[in-house]
C-alpha cells in the first residue's frame, strides 16, 4: 500500500511539473530560460544578398551559410525586420518567416522587429504603409494589430517562437506619423504601442515586447520617451537602444550608455537591451574594443537586467547598399571586430 502511494505521489509530481513548465500543447510555451547574455545580429539583408550572388566565408576562406557563420563566431540570436508591403518583397512576411525558420533550425534565438512601414522607419522617418494612409486613428490601431497578429501567426505556423518582438523601430518621436508622433501626441503613440503589445501577447504570451529608440547614450531622450509612455499607460517589457559611436568617441558613448541603462532599470523597473550597434568595417580593432567594453558594461548592470547586444547587419560587405558599418571585409570574411562575441 505504501509502495502504491509512493508511485502515485511521484506521478502527481511529474504531472505538476509538466503543467508548471507552461506546456499547453498549443505552441504558447515560455522559452527555455537561460542565463546566457544575448549576443547576436540583425541579419535581415541575408536573403537579398544571397539572391544578388553575395557569399560568406569563414576566416579560413571556406564558404559558409551566413547565419551558421555568425553562430560560429559566438552569436546566439538573430533579429529580423518586418515591412508591411515592400517593393521589392524583401522583409515582407514570407521573407521574414523563411529567415526565421533558418535561424530556428540552427538553434538561434529570435527577435522580430516591426517597422510598421513599407520601408525603413527610424528617427527621421516613420511613414505609414500605403495601404493604411487613409485610415483614421482607430483604423490605424486595428491595422497595426492585425498586421502584427498575422505575421506572428505565420511564424507560429512555421514552428518559430520569437523571444522578443519590437513594436516599432527607433521610435524616438513615435511612429505612423503624423497620428502617432510622440512630440505632438504622446497619448496616441502609447495607444499604438499598446495595440502592438496586446497583439504580440495574443499570439505569443511569453514573448517580451520591446520599445526601441536610438542614441543609447542620451539619457534625457530616454527619460522623455519613457516618462511619456508611463504617464499615458504604455505597455512594454524591455527598453531597446541603438548605439553607433565613432572610433574616437566609443569609450564616452559606452560610459554614457551604461549610466542610461542603469537609470532605465531603476527608474522604470524594466529590462534593457542594446538591439543595434555598428562601427566602420575598416576599423575592426577599434570596433572590437568598443564591443568588448560594451559587453562588459552590459554584464555589470545589476540583477542581469541588461539582456545583451546585437550588431546591425555585420554581414554587409563591399559597400552593400552603400552601408559601411558592417563587420565583414571586402572578401566576405568576418573581421576581428566580431571576436568580441566569442570572448
Amino acid at each position: 500500500m505504501n509502495r502504491l502511494f509512493g508511485s502515485l505521489l511521484v506521478l502527481a509530481l511529474l504531472i505538476s511539473c509538466k503543467k508548471s513548465s507552461g506546456d499547453d500543447g498549443g505552441g504558447n510555451n515560455p522559452p527555455v530560460t537561460t542565463d546566457t547574455i544575448v549576443k547576436g545580429a540583425d541579419a535581415s539583408w541575408v536573403t537579398e544578398m544571397e539572391a544578388s550572388g553575395r557569399k560568406f566565408y569563414n576566416s579560413a576562406g571556406t564558404q559558409t551559410e551566413c547565419m551558421a557563420l555568425l553562430k560560429s563566431l559566438g552569436m546566439n540570436t538573430i533579429r529580423l525586420r518586418v515591412w508591411v508591403n515592400p517593393t521589392p518583397s524583401w522583409n515582407n512576411a514570407a521573407d521574414v518567416v523563411a529567415k526565421a525558420v533558418r535561424a530556428k533550425n540552427l538553434g538561434l534565438r529570435i527577435m522580430i522587429d516591426f517597422h510598421y512601414s513599407d520601408t525603413w522607419a527610424d528617427p527621421g522617418k516613420q511613414a505609414k504603409p500605403a495601404a493604411w494612409a487613409s485610415l483614421d486613428f482607430a483604423g490605424l490601431k486595428t491595422a497595426l494589430a492585425t498586421h502584427t497578429t498575422d505575421v506572428l501567426n505565420q511564424l507560429k505556423t512555421a514552428g518559430v517562437t520569437p523571444e522578443w518582438v519590437q513594436v516599432g523601430n527607433e521610435t524616438n518621436d513615435g511612429m505612423l506619423w503624423p497620428d502617432g508622433k510622440a512630440s505632438t501626441n504622446m497619448g496616441n503613440f502609447a495607444q499604438l504601442v499598446n495595440a502592438g503589445y496586446d497583439a504580440v501577447k495574443g499570439v505569443f504570451p511569453f514573448a517580451k515586447v520591446i520599445v526601441h529608440i536610438s542614441n543609447g547614450y542620451d539619457n534625457s531622450l530616454f527619460r522623455w520617451m519613457f516618462d511619456g509612455l508611463k504617464t499615458n499607460g504604455g505597455k512594454y517589457d524591455v527598453i531597446g537602444m541603438s548605439l553607433y559611436p565613432s572610433t574616437a568617441n566609443w569609450s564616452t558613448y559606452n560610459t554614457q550608455c551604461l549610466t542610461n541603462m542603469n537609470d532605465m532599470v531603476s527608474r522604470y523597473g524594466k529590462e534593457v537591451m542594446v538591439v543595434e550597434v555598428g562601427m566602420p568595417w575598416d576599423s575592426p580593432n577599434e570596433c572590437n574594443s568598443f564591443l568588448s567594453d560594451l559587453i562588459t558594461k552590459i554584464k555589470s548592470v545589476p540583477d542581469k537586467k541588461a539582456l545583451g547586444i546585437l550588431y546591425w547587419e555585420p554581414e554587409a560587405y563591399n559597400n552593400w547598399n552603400g552601408y559601411t558599418l558592417g563587420a565583414f571585409d571586402n572578401s566576405g570574411k568576418p573581421t576581428v571586430a566580431l571576436n568580441a562575441f566569442a570572448n
